[in-house]
């Protein structure tokens, strides 16, 4: 039986889970952008810093594959040590060796270690989570993850991006981020291999769902992988880049819940469009406008990406209103599949992009996703009829993190 946080030991367990995964977000927020604005200012071109940014996500998706295997072989406490510490290791390397070839590489095997880590620290998380409080839980996971990589940002500042010192720091918060959550992993639970879902079926159950989820791994694998190399080539200097990131991505705590909320009380389906037509909006004017105030700058760019970024959980909540409880868990990892392979082809699509028409073309780009999405949602409804209210599930609030164990996806009644 799963202890409570309102128990001691699960409050302390809770506590030093969420402390350790707040110290590993300041190291994986901190990491993305420094490799990326490190590798603008090293020179490398656009399309070639998109192919290195997206190694990350091809190691991603197979260390979810891979992870509950090797966990139910070897155990809980193993696997994770030795992930964060190949991570840890992984991006001192990266400090070693400036080029494109070994940093592609190196991105993989990091993308592998933090599918791996997610998968464990997830699985605990969830373990020490009754049913009453599992939605209050990940919702504060939630929080945690996002002002992680949010705040991340900033130690971009005094680090100094053209310094070995971010690599250094990236690694002292990947080690120190194993204490609690070791220390917390007093019990080891179960974790459950993900059943195969024929892509097809799911498709037929929910196409919106499907293709937003896709599209929401390429919009967020931009904003995290390109976000930094648009802006440095915008002229934005260090502090202008973790300001601009920062913003970026903290902006999704704020907007998270209410749009879930509205979404379990009106079609869904109205949400998601809603939620487009505002991403294009902004993403266009941004696009459009390279001369404004830099204030304005930031609040649209705030807008979109809280818009934006409530998309994946739209989408899973979206398909699982069509699905029987017993495919929930088959299909969310077929979704992070779908979200793992479109964040693995953006980031090269959009550094193609800014190769050939400037910084400016990675808003176009986004505008044009949130754009086409906004089309198909429409054409859906004229499909299929709205879901009866009686029938629809809770919103769920998701991030792609885990692919397996039982918290891929946590629920929260608006």
């Amino acid at each position: 039986m799963a202890e409570t946080p309102g128990s001691p030991s699960g409050l302390a367990a809770t506590w030093q889970l969420l402390l350790g995964m707040g110290i590993l977000m300041l190291g994986a927020g901190l990491q993305g952008t420094e490799i990326s604005l490190r590798a603008t200012l090293e020179g490398f071109a656009a399309p070639v810093t998109g192919a290195v940014m997206s190694c990350y996500y091809v190691g991603y998706m197979v260390g979810t594959a891979a992870a509950p295997r090797l966990v139910r072989r070897v155990g809980h406490i193993r696997v994770f040590a030795a992930m964060a510490a190949v991570a840890s290791a992984t991006i001192l390397v990266q400090g070693l060796f400036v080029h494109p070839l070994p940093w592609a590489l190196l991105r993989l095997v990091s993308g592998f270690c933090f599918a791996g880590i997610y998968v464990v620290a997830e699985s605990w998380l969830n373990d020490r989570a009754s049913r009453a409080t599992r939605g209050t839980l990940l919702a504060i996971y939630m929080a945690v993850l996002y002002i992680g990589l949010g705040g991340a940002q900033f130690l971009l500042i005094p680090a100094d991006p053209r310094s070995d010192k971010p690599f250094m720091l990236v690694a002292m918060l990947i080690s120190l981020a194993m204490v609690p959550i070791l220390i917390a992993a007093q019990r080891a639970p179960e974790i459950e291999l993900p059943r195969k879902v024929r892509y097809r079926e799911l498709y037929g159950n929910s196409p919106l769902g499907v293709v937003t989820v896709t599209v929401a791994g390429m919009v967020s694998s931009s904003i995290f992988s390109m976000g930094p190399v648009y802006a440095r080539l915008s002229g934005l200097d260090t502090s202008g880049v973790a300001t601009f990131m920062a913003v970026s991505l903290l902006c999704a705590v704020v907007t998270l819940y209410p749009v879930g909320r509205l979404s379990d009380r009106i079609d869904r389906r109205t949400v998601i469009a809603t939620v487009c037509v505002l991403a294009t909006l902004c993403a266009a004017a941004l696009a459009a406008f390279a001369r404004m105030p830099h204030a304005l700058f930031l609040i649209l760019t705030a807008v979109f990406s809280g818009a934006a970024l409530t998309l994946y959980s739209l989408a899973v909540s979206h398909v699982n209103d069509h699905l029987e409880p017993a495919q929930m868990v088959a299909a969310s990892s077929a979704l992070l599949r779908l979200n793992g392979f479109g964040a693995a082809v953006s980031p090269i699509l959009v550094g193609g992009l800014i190769e050939a028409f400037g910084p400016n073309a990675y808003f176009a780009a986004l505008a044009g996703l949130t754009g086409l999405l906004t089309a198909y949602d429409l054409w859906r409804k004229t499909r299929r009829r709205p879901l009866p209210a009686e029938l629809k599930r809770p919103f769920v609030a998701a991030q792609p993190q885990a692919a397996a164990g039982r918290i891929t996806t946590g629920r929260r009644r608006g």
